[in-house]
């Protein structure tokens, strides 16, 4: 009988081929968040729009993906579409179905970091006579950023282990990879021990950078909201002088 070898273990946390599948995994993961947080503003946008026609498919896009699991819709996009004459690539196939899953998430996350906001933030905006956008990218962007850090750290560190399921449409990534070492050696505790050090690792380099974060902007933001207030106090004091 077998004994779990930790001398094994290192020599597979070193090992050049697993080292490869971490830099696809972390490749997977910055893509799928680029492309989620791209395509979630727009449906969140598209779920806070008065037109029923945007507000109910992002409705809909939302309750679909985030009702059904990962894994189905990676295998419908890699195995389905082919018999409908859609074929793409097994990393293309594992993009696509990371970001659109993703997107979905972030939408709502988005979306209530955005409805976080107070409507007298942008009252106040008017009242000083800024644009749409300047009030959007100046006043409501930074402080539903500020709020969206948490859940949106969260949701990345999610995806990050997400990314294994990949390895079912056959993309060499940290778990696929795991596997295929695995199955050429046979040192199951070994290969998947030095697999959940580089998850560990990983999360934990991003729980690092999230906590950095969250501390930066809550500082930079809570001057950024003094002086907001102060514009808006000094606003509506014009506005009723005015009246």
């Amino acid at each position: 009988m077998s004994h779990f070898s930790p001398t094994a273990a290192v020599n597979y946390f070193f090992n050049y081929f697993l080292m490869k599948g971490v830099l696809v995994t972390i490749g997977l993961t910055v893509a799928a968040v680029i492309g989620g947080l791209i395509l979630g503003m727009g449906i969140a946008l598209m779920r806070m729009s008065s037109n029923p026609v945007l507000s109910g498919f992002s409705r809909f896009y939302i309750w679909f993906f985030r009702g059904t699991p990962l894994l189905i819709q990676l295998v419908v996009i890699y195995s389905g579409l082919p018999q409908l004459g859609i074929k793409f690539s097994v990393i293309t196939c594992a993009l696509v179905g990371l970001i659109l899953n993703e997107a979905a998430y972030l939408a709502e996350i988005v979306r209530s970091g955005f409805m976080a906001v107070s409507a007298g933030q942008r009252e106040a905006a008017w009242a000083l006579s800024l644009s749409p956008w300047t009030t959007f990218r100046r006043v409501t962007l930074p402080q539903a950023f500020r709020l969206m850090i948490p859940p949106l750290g969260n949701s990345i560190n999610s995806l990050l282990k997400a990314t294994s399921l990949a390895s079912v449409i056959s993309v060499e990534e940290l778990m696929r990879r795991s596997d295929m070492l695995m199955q050429e050696h046979f040192q199951i505790l070994e290969v998947y021990a030095a697999a959940t050090a580089y998850y560990l690792i990983l999360t934990s380099v991003w729980d690092a950078v999230q906590r950095r974060l969250e501390k930066h902007f809550g500082r930079s933001n809570a001057a950024k909201t003094r002086r907001a207030a102060t514009r808006a106090t000094v606003a509506q004091a014009s506005v009723e002088a005015r009246a």
